[in-house]
C-alpha cells in the first residue's frame, strides 16, 4: 500500500478490537443553514412544509400524504424541497430537533410530520389548529352546506 492509499484509508476506515477495518461515518454534506434563515422560511406563511419533492411532484410517500391533506383542507402554504438543498434538509432537521422529513410549521410553530399531520386531520384537531391560525378549513366549509 503506497503511502497516498494508507492515507486516504486511514480517514475513512478504522480497526476494531480483532484488527478488521471498520469504516468510519463521514460527513461530506454542506453545513446545515442556521436557524435564522430556517427561521424567515418558517415564518413567510401560516403554514409552511419542508418535503422531499413539490407540492405537483412529491418524491416521497409521506411528503404526498402530507400535501394530500393539505388539499382537502385547502390550505395555501409554502413548500421547500429539502432534496434540492441538503444544507436545508439538515438545518430543518436541527431546528425542529425532528429527524424526519416532511415537517409542517402552523403559525411558525412545529406542527410534526406526515403520521402527526394524519391523526390530527382524523381526529378534527387540524381543523382547531388551522383555526387558531385564522385559516378556515374547507371541510368545515363543506359540512355547513
Amino acid at each position: 500500500m503506497n503511502i497516498l492509499t494508507r492515507n486516504i484509508a486511514q480517514q475513512f476506515l478504522r480497526f476494531n478490537s480483532a484488527g478488521l477495518a471498520q469504516a468510519t461515518a463521514r460527513s461530506f454534506c454542506a453545513a446545515a443553514l442556521d436557524n435564522k434563515e430556517i427561521e424567515k422560511l418558517v415564518g413567510n406563511n401560516k403554514v409552511v412544509i419542508f418535503m422531499k419533492g413539490n407540492p405537483d411532484a412529491p418524491r416521497c410517500g409521506f411528503s404526498n400524504a402530507v400535501v394530500q391533506i393539505l388539499r382537502m383542507h385547502s390550505v395555501k402554504y409554502d413548500s421547500h424541497d429539502v432534496l434540492e438543498n441538503e444544507a436545508l434538509r439538515q438545518g430543518i432537521k436541527d431546528f425542529s430537533n425532528w429527524p424526519t422529513i416532511p415537517q409542517v410549521f402552523i403559525n411558525g410553530e412545529f406542527v410534526g410530520g406526515c403520521d402527526i399531520l394524519l391523526q390530527m386531520h382524523q381526529n378534527g384537531e387540524l381543523i382547531e389548529e388551522l383555526k387558531k391560525a385564522g385559516i378556515e378549513s374547507a371541510l368545515v366549509k363543506d359540512t355547513e352546506k
